[in-house]
């Protein structure tokens, strides 16, 4: 399968999700257990009882891949994705964000089964989100909600580690890689957190070793890949198989291997850090976009730290700015 027609320039699967965001004291936090910053899973009940607690909330489309998505068809590239929701509400709801941001979006809702994903998301007086994930409707992603030739018509397939546990969105992905390998796409990949890593290690290595291009991560989630506290050695293992590895550093910014060099790129300031909230997400949509526009790799990290910067000033982790005026304005 060669020689494909380019619908897309990128093509993400992953959780199709709807955040509802609401601030909370960190007391709020404590009386209940839920450790501060962290992400959770939990079951239908506990998400009914903490929705039930939480302050008034917005309401907003989410799920790691899909923001990034997002974030990158703002950036005037073209993007589609893949993510089971529900027919009901919530994903309805969903549908019409993704759709409304410029997104290609036609998985079919599931008229059965769990409800439609949704992440509770308590964002303390510092800014930082902890999120409780109720994953719902995204577990049953399948081979078969999979569209071939999209796959195959998309330069860049973008996957998530947060879907890599259940199996049948596992076996999905894989599936994906081949056909996009078969049609000479490069294939990217976001380690997504912590937990995932600690779960999937041997997996995300594998996959590292002979699947994946382009590989994203922060500090902390590259390290625990390989079991080290030495960020330049586990870069150094990383640089050895995927062919550009991005690790995002928070406010510090962002430091890229890729074609034998390595670039460290300084976070862009934020008057003010309202909700991280997509951070990373928003990073890699900016960072994919000026790969797709053909621009450096330290300027592709620029974008990235741009579109994440935007994100964290306001709560969602979805852009409200025009993201490719605000990088015009700094990279032209």
């Amino acid at each position: 399968m060669t020689n494909i027609a380019r619908r897309f320039d990128i093509l993400a699967i992953g959780n199709a999700i709807v955040d509802v965001i609401s601030s909370a004291a960190p007391a709020f936090l404590i009386d209940r257990g839920i450790p501060h910053g962290s992400m959770r899973l939990i079951d239908a009940a506990e998400a009914e009882t903490l929705y039930a607690a939480m302050a008034p909330g917005r309401q907003i489309s989410g799920g790691s891949a899909a923001n990034t998505v997002a974030g990158a068809a703002g950036l005037g590239v073209r993007s589609a994705f893949v993510g089971r929701v529900a027919a009901d509400s919530l994903g309805d709801f969903f549908t019409h964000d993704i759709r409304a941001a410029g997104v290609h979006f036609a998985t079919a809702p599931a008229t059965g089964g769990r409800p439609t994903g949704r992440c509770l998301i308590l964002v303390t007086p510092d800014g930082e989100r902890t999120m409780n994930t109720y994953l719902g409707a995204c577990q049953e992603l399948d081979a078969a909600d999979l569209d071939a030739e999209l796959v195959a018509a998309s330069g860049i397939l973008y996957l998530e580690g947060y879907l890599w546990d259940p199996a049948a969105p596992r076996a999905a992905m894989q599936a994906a890689i081949k056909v996009a390998r078969a049609a000479g796409n490069k294939v990217a990949f976001t380690l997504s957190d912590v937990f995932c890593v600690n779960g999937h290690r041997g997996d995300f290595r594998d996959l590292l070793e002979s699947h994946v291009d382009i590989m994203f991560g922060n500090e902390n989630e590259v390290k625990a890949l390989y079991e080290t506290d030495d960020l330049d050695a586990a870069m150094a293992e990383l640089s050895r198989h995927a062919c550009i590895t991005v690790v995002t550093r928070s406010a510090k910014g962002a430091v890229v291997v890729g074609g034998g060099h390595r670039y460290e790129v300084p976070g862009e300031a934020v008057a003010q850090v309202v909700d991280t909230t997509g951070a990373g997400d928003l990073f890699a949509g900016g960072f994919l976009a000026g790969l797709v526009q053909g621009r450096t790799l330290p300027d592709c990290a620029r974008m990235g730290c741009i579109s994440a910067a935007e994100v964290i000033s306001h709560f969602g982790a979805r852009p409200d700015a025009d993201l490719a005026a605000l990088v015009a304005a700094k990279l032209g």
